[in-house]
């Protein structure tokens, strides 16, 4: 029986008859422009995820000390106002721009990007509310771009690839956090650091044993390193082979000893610990295991276990454990960082105390480094009321964030929060919090459900009928 046309989309296609089903015939060419505006999207998405390639590596490389270093006036006063801005910030607002005019709708764009994401609005919103304070107040804004809406930024156009796009920056996060480890175990066994640790932009520390690598700080390091190696724990098929995924989470958490963090090393330790402790009480509790993993499971306690006495007793942690016994202040800083805020009147707190005031009172209460408190040194750079609006802001972005991803992600959002509240972290002028977005958003991606495998059959049937339906 000769088939019938259809019409589908404005032009015919026939449907004829060959061994093994139907194919579709269609005489209708696509006129020249398609393929030519095809081309331009496809070349547009390329710059697209090579300006997000740039982000995260210049991300993980080039810290605000580095920019110090080739006398940019980064963190400095004085300088142009392009100084003022990382070099992953301009990547990453680039490719938003070109994510917004790809189809030609930037408008409609921007409504469906936040129309899934309604969270962020109460995060931006937050955010502009500070800016206006910035400006009403005539104090340097370009402080909360880098440190508050990058992340945003990064997150709104991470979440707008496909996954064929975002393959390349996940292996530039593992290349660019290993070339870092590598790195932090070089300074830290010869002594030699490759990026000056300052003391705010003109001061050099030269006493300093911790490794900080390529990421600028060693506490900024120990965090981002945490950061992996829960990602590792938690989502072992960043690294299926268990061969090779247990060497790498150890030679990642070694390396926490050279960057010298407390906090991050306790809070890591403490999660795998946990988590060790959950799958033992399942075990007991009858859940199956083979013997080979058991087994396995065994050995490699006792060689880690000889693997830490023969480090421990070679003096490699002999630094590390100094750091718990002998702070130099670290400790009383802390206390003084409460003390700061019995020096303000409460007026003085509501929008934030004048910054030459606060500087003057950090030099004299010994606080040079630094308010080692998140929210304190919020407090006292913007005000407790813009304070409690940036944590209400952070607390719904962040839950948008965990609405996106695994579940273990909720590991490393702990670790942020430790991370905040005991280092001065992302309360001042720096990339750290878009660098754990970066590593939540890519390394512990949801899983997507495969419905397709069980709805295939039904949907086989229906095609079938309709074909029948138009042949007959």
């Amino acid at each position: 029986m000769r088939p019938r046309p259809m019409i589908q989309s404005g032009s015919i296609v026939r449907l004829s008859r060959h061994r093994g089903g139907y194919s579709t015939m269609s005489n209708a060419r696509q006129p020249p422009h398609d393929h030519r505006s095809a081309n331009a999207v496809s070349t547009i998405d390329r710059v697209i995820t090579g300006l997000m390639l740039l982000a995260i590596v210049t991300a993980f490389t080039i810290p605000p000390a580095l920019l110090t270093e080739w006398n940019i006036h980064y963190l400095s006063t004085g300088g142009n106002f392009y100084e003022k801005m990382h070099p992953a910030t301009y990547a990453a607002f680039l490719a938003w721009l070109l994510l917004l005019i790809r189809n030609g709708d930037p408008v409609g764009e921007i409504n469906r990007a936040l129309s899934e994401a309604r969270l962020v609005l109460i995060y931006l919103f937050c955010w502009l509310a500070l800016l206006v304070q910035m400006f009403a107040l005539e104090r340097p804004f370009t402080v909360i771009i880098d440190t508050f809406l990058l992340p945003v930024v990064i997150c709104l156009v991470i979440w707008r690839l496909p996954a064929v796009q975002r393959k390349p920056l996940l292996r530039a996060i593992h290349v660019t956090i290993l070339l870092n480890i590598v790195l932090g175990y070089y300074e830290y066994f010869s002594g030699h650091r490759l990026i000056p640790l300052t003391l705010g932009s003109s001061v050099v520390v030269a006493d300093e044993w911790r490794s900080s690598a390529l990421l600028g700080h060693p506490l900024d390091a120990s965090g981002v390193v945490a950061a992996y190696v829960l990602a590792l724990i938690v989502r072992p098929a960043l690294c299926p082979p268990v061969v090779l995924r247990l060497p790498l989470i150890a030679f990642c958490l070694g390396s926490l000893m050279a960057f010298g963090g407390r906090t991050a090393l306790i809070t890591v330790l403490t999660i795998i610990g946990g988590i060790a402790l959950l799958e033992i009480l399942r075990l007991i509790r009858g859940k199956r295991t083979t013997l080979p993993a058991v087994i396995a499971g065994i050995s490699l306690l006792f060689v880690a276990a000889a693997g830490i006495f023969a480090a421990s007793e070679s003096g490699v942690f002999n630094k590390m454990l100094l750091r718990f016994s002998s702070d130099k202040g670290s400790t009383l800083a802390r206390y003084a960082t409460f003390d700061l805020l019995s020096h303000f009147d409460w007026h003085e707190l509501v929008l934030g105390p004048d910054p030459a005031r606060v500087a003057a009172l950090q030099t004299q209460l010994g606080l040079n480094y630094g308010i080692e408190n998140f929210w304190i040194s919020c407090a006292v750079q913007f005000g407790i009321v813009h304070t409690a609006l940036l944590t209400i802001g952070l607390m719904c972005f962040f839950a948008e964030i965990l609405r996106r991803v695994s579940g273990g992600a909720w590991a490393v959002m702990l670790l942020i929060l430790m991370v905040a509240a005991s280092s001065v972290s992302f309360s001042s002028k720096s990339i750290q919090l878009a660098q754990f977005v970066i590593l939540v958003t890519l390394l512990l991606p949801r899983e997507q459900r495969r419905a397709a495998a069980s709805a295939s059959p039904s949907a086989s049937g229906k095609y079938q009928s309709i074909l029948s339906r138009h042949t007959l």
